[in-house]
């Protein structure tokens, strides 16, 4: 029970680096940064792999990454549906 508290804490501290990293941050709830951190990591890990530092099974460097990518991907679709 309690790694699943800190994967999510983790997700959250992630997701919050990659919003603001990408300037989007503000934008993004506390909700929005868990799951941009879980997905992203799981992106990240898949593409560059678990080398680098890991804190609750996550390896930091291609977790914040991945987030990145995905947070630029989801930005870049919701910003055409708002201008459409």
């Amino acid at each position: 029970m309690l790694h699943w508290l800190w994967v999510l804490i983790v997700g959250a501290i992630i997701g919050a680096i990659a919003g603001a990293l990408t300037k989007n941050g503000g934008s993004m709830g506390w909700i929005s940064n868990i799951l941009a951190g879980l997905i992203g990591s799981s992106l990240g890990e898949a593409l560059l792999g678990t080398w680098g530092p890991q804190l609750a099974g996550m390896a930091i460097i291609p977790s914040i990454i991945g987030a990145v990518i995905l947070v630029l991907i989801v930005s870049a679709i919701l910003g055409r549906r708002a201008h459409a």
